[in-house]
């Protein structure tokens, strides 16, 4: 297996986080794989603010939505908190529209580096974006898209196969997130929609 796959496999979202300081040039590093992401065009709208500070860390994490299914126990609690967030933004100076698509392939490329460094994330949508924009003076001419929570990871969530059609994840009595993933053969065609990698074409 190789080792960006492995690393594909092994990531998880991770929303407990270990009290330990992420350096300084690891989250450095997680920008600059974000820069070399697939850009459409290659406009590169993309820009990105590193908060590590403390305070400003406690001023964002009210913005935040975490885990809609099993909120609130899905919110990572004091001293579990993420000790770094890395705030995705779209200039439309350069993008009047879209850029979504230019986000979401950095945003992999800063989640699969961060695992292979063995640093938890978690990438939050469901965010206060005006107030996130008043927070870290952000210009006009950038949009908010998303954040990425980062800390080395103080939880394990599993992968399950789906036992009914419920995409929901789930806590167990051990505190274990589970979360549901569609089977392989559920998503694989072969060819013509409908066949799949066993069928003969």
């Amino acid at each position: 297996m190789g080792k960006v796959y492995r690393t594909i496999c092994n990531r998880r979202t991770i929303r407990r986080f270990q009290n330990k300081v992420i350096p300084k040039d690891l989250l450095t590093k997680f920008i600059n794989a974000a820069r070399l992401a697939p850009s459409s065009g290659n406009i590169q709208p993309c820009e990105f603010i590193v908060v590590d500070n403390p305070k400003m860390l406690n001023a964002i994490f009210p913005c935040l939505r975490w885990a809609a299914y099993i909120e609130p126990d899905g919110n990572p609690p004091k001293g579990e908190r993420p000790v770094a967030y890395i705030v995705a933004l779209i200039n439309v100076q350069l993008r009047k529209k879209g850029g979504e698509e230019d986000v979401a392939a950095a945003i992999e490329n800063i989640i699969l580096t961060a695992c292979e460094e063995g640093i938890g994330s978690c990438w939050l949508h469901s965010i206060d974006r005006k107030q996130i924009k008043n927070l870290l003076q952000i210009p006009h001419h950038l949009n908010v898209n998303s954040i990425v929570a980062l800390g080395y990871p103080n939880e394990q969530p599993v992968v399950d196969v789906p036992q009914s059609s419920s995409i929901r994840y789930w806590k167990d009595h051990d505190g274990v997130i589970h979360v549901p993933k569609r089977t392989l053969e559920e998503i694989i065609h072969r060819n013509i929609y409908g066949h799949n990698h066993t069928d003969a074409v």
